[in-house]
């Protein structure tokens, strides 16, 4: 009676399920409900199904670690898979063109070998009955059932990263989408679901881990990330004031570069002064790698590398007088002008000193015309004959106005300096402003 007690008084031994009560009642009468020995017999019923139970539990349920580690292997051997298909499919073009070439061989040993076997095998590729056995092959290889297979993973991945997202696991989520087989879920729909999730107070920023890992993986990918999702990933390391980030991902990963890319961080760095002069270093590569040789060599200039700029518009021959003159007025360093209007490792000047002057008087840039005109007027009457001389692009009536915007801004010693030197030459007579078609230089060829 002690044991029925204690057993009537154990909880857990009345926890059982329906139809195990079914059976209860269905084998037990009620005298037996009553009888201890019938008790004794049933309790040991349901200890000998609660151990196959427990023991069932411990073969079909495993920790949820296990879990990741799962999903960490079938990454792996998705990307041995990807490996193991673009050889397959190298393998089935080269069996192919054996094929091909086995069938003209044939052929042509049984012909009259009236043409050369070069020939023949052209031939054979252009006959209609060839390409349609080769078509045909290529739909078997189409009904593959390992692409029934690959849809179904395609299919679980884009399912668990919405579940990932759903359950705010954003860093499993971010990691998940960058290592997708056939990159499915490296576009913008996946951006903009961590854009749509934003910032949560204490914890990275879910986009910004999103590109990081999608970044650190793109030199596993033959292609690189398109210019699109690059774009964003520059954006979103910058609105973090991660510069850091963007340097690397520019400098080390597989991205493709784009003019708007190289634009985004030359503004960051307009915004951000201590940072102005990595901001030009990292846009000039971008530019540079996009054949935006202008923008290239702004970028050289404003960070002060004037040589450097020099040599990279002697590599690059196609700048213009105009590109040069736009070049100035974005970036008006004496030394640049000086440069452009003087000899560089023994060619000539690539652009005119006076045309120059006349170019930034015209576009409002009068502070830096007169600094120039200043620089020049220390030099002296024999530095200003220098420069008109080896001038080839400046006629005479330019230097004529020259001389009058030299006047007008209170350089009478330079304007007097011109003068003198025009009038000086062999052969040069005073000219009315309209003839402005005799270059200085004309005596020097008759």
């Amino acid at each position: 009676m002690e044991n029925l007690k204690s057993w009537q008084q154990s909880p857990q031994h009345w926890c059982i399920t329906g139809k195990e009560q079914s059976n209860l009642k269905q084998s037990m009468i009620l005298e037996e409900s009553v009888n201890l020995d019938a008790l004794n017999k049933y309790l040991k019923h349901l200890e000998d199904k609660y151990a196959e139970i427990k023991q069932l539990m411990s073969k079909k349920y495993v920790p949820v670690q296990r879990k990741a580690e799962l999903e960490e292997e079938m990454i792996v051997k998705l990307k041995r898979r990807d490996v193991a298909e673009s050889l397959n499919k190298e393998l089935r073009f080269h069996h192919q063109r054996l094929h091909i070439i086995s069938y003209a061989l044939t052929s042509w040993v049984k012909s009259d070998k009236s043409s050369s076997f070069q020939d023949f095998v052209e031939q054979i590729e252009k006959t209609k009955d060839l390409h349609g056995d080769l078509s045909i092959g290529e739909e078997l290889c189409d009904e593959d059932p390992g692409k029934a297979k690959e849809a179904e993973i395609l299919l679980y991945y884009i399912e668990r990263f919405n579940e990932l997202i759903s359950l705010g696991e954003y860093e499993k989520a971010a990691c998940f989408a960058a290592t997708s087989p056939r990159r499915i879920l490296q576009n913008i729909g996946t951006v903009n679901k961590f854009k749509a999730v934003g910032k949560i107070k204490g914890k990275p920023f879910p986009l910004l881990l999103f590109f990081e890992a999608m970044f650190s993986t793109s030199n596993a990918y033959r292609r690189p990330i398109n210019a699109e999702l690059t774009l964003e990933g520059i954006k979103c390391g910058l609105s973090e004031k991660r510069l850091d980030l963007v340097i690397n991902w520019v400098t080390q990963e597989r991205l493709t570069f784009s003019e708007a890319a190289a634009d985004v961080i030359c503004d960051y760095g307009e915004q951000h002064a201590h940072s102005k002069a990595k901001c030009l270093a990292l846009a000039q590569v971008i530019y540079s790698e996009c054949g935006l040789n202008n923008k290239a060599v702004l970028c050289l200039c404003k960070q002060g590398q004037i040589h450097e700029a020099m040599e990279y518009i002697q590599q690059f021959k196609d700048f213009t007088s105009d590109d040069l003159m736009q070049l100035i007025q974005l970036c008006p360093h004496y030394e640049l002008i000086q440069c452009l209007t003087n000899e560089w490792n023994g060619k000539p000047p690539l652009l005119s000193f006076g045309l120059a002057i006349l170019h930034l008087f015209s576009v409002d840039m009068k502070k830096v015309g007169i600094k120039l005109l200043q620089e020049i007027n220390q030099g002296g009457k024999d530095a200003i004959e220098h420069l008109m001389i080896n001038d080839l692009f400046c006629c005479l009536g330019r230097w004529q106005e020259v001389a009058n915007i030299c006047l007008q801004n209170g350089f009478d010693r330079l304007y007097n300096d011109i003068m003198s030197i025009l009038r000086s030459q062999a052969g040069v007579t005073e000219i009315s402003q309209e003839d402005d078609t005799v270059n200085l230089m004309q005596h020097v060829f008759w």
